[in-house]
């Protein structure tokens, strides 16, 4: 397996991704996945990992960075732009279909946590896409709405929608608008923020576990009321006949998002629950990953086998 660095365009911002092809003979072009990260993460975390594992099963793989974020262009830094989003997955499948190794009949998308709802509304979008999986997938416009576990008190977002407004009047009149802190100071505050799933989050990012420099620790506040209107399910129905693939963790609290794009879903799709895994645990632990990864290995063997 070899890692090549290289970069491509999203409406005008560069996009810089990894690379991650098979050693193994080919008898022609390859299929090939795009693998999007969770917010706030790099194509040096997660996705790479996963890009890795499955360039090792056979497929081309492309991990990027969001545009805004990570090693890719952008300003303002850290911005959480749904629709920006939306089409970095579009241009990495155009990316794709330039390459002599990919056969672009057979492309198809994997996104974990923030971007499994974006890779389902840009499948839904297009056409290009044969087949599409989530790992711990969620719409992070809703995890900011509702919260993770669904429960969260309206009043939440609406103080963050009235931050945001404030801190566009700010930028309006040159003075710092501040930025949205996306982790507290410690494991014990996220805790009492977020219960487990923000004590993993925070162990995650911000400890030799998995942090990244250039995963970012804040978000610019008008990520706040772009996600405001944005509904990462609402193209779900679009994507059948295509088949949609959702692993998820049995105790992930984000779990009810993925029951709820299941529901919608139109085509051939499937929950896939791994056993005793948490939404995080998905992300790093190989206990988790490996029977994840033998799971989309089967999924897009099947559905990407051959062209039309």
């Amino acid at each position: 397996m070899a890692r090549t660095t290289v970069s491509f365009d999203s409406a005008g911002i560069e996009i810089a991704a990894h690379l991650y092809t098979p050693d193994t003979p080919a008898s022609g072009p390859r299929p090939a996945l795009v693998v999007g990260h969770p917010g706030t993460a790099v194509k040096e975390q997660t996705s790479g990992t996963y890009a890795q594992l499955l360039a090792e099963r056979g497929f081309v793989a492309l991990a990027f960075d969001a545009a805004y974020q990570g090693a890719s262009g952008g300003l303002p830094r850290g911005l959480e732009d749904p629709a920006q989003r939306v089409e970095d997955f579009k241009a990495a499948v155009s990316y794709l279909t330039t390459l002599d190794e990919v056969d672009a009949e057979r492309i198809g998308l994997l996104g974990i946590c923030a971007s499994g709802g974006y890779s389902l509304t840009a499948t839904g979008g297009d056409h290009r896409v044969r087949a599409v999986a989530t790992v711990s997938g969620v719409d992070v416009a809703r995890q900011f709405r509702l919260g993770a576990d669904g429960s969260q008190d309206p009043a939440v977002f609406q103080a963050l929608l009235d931050a945001a407004a404030a801190a566009r009047t700010a930028a309006a009149r040159g003075e710092d608008p501040g930025a949205l802190p996306v982790f507290p100071e410690t494991a014990e505050q996220a805790g009492a923020l977020g219960g487990e799933h923000g004590i993993e989050g925070f162990e995650y990012y911000c400890t030799s576990r998995g942090e990244h420099e250039r995963s970012t620790k804040s978000l610019p506040w008008q990520s706040v009321d772009k996600l405001a209107f944005f509904d990462a399910f609402l193209a779900v129905p679009l994507i059948g006949p295509r088949p949609i693939l959702q692993i998820i963790g049995e105790r992930a609290v984000t779990a009810w998002m993925a029951v709820e794009a299941h529901q919608r879903a139109t085509g051939p799709k499937e929950l896939h629950r791994i056993q005793g895994a948490s939404h995080v645990d998905l992300y790093d632990k190989k206990q988790y990953i490996d029977p994840a990864v033998d799971k989309l290995t089967d999924f897009f063997t099947t559905h990407l086998t051959t062209a039309g």
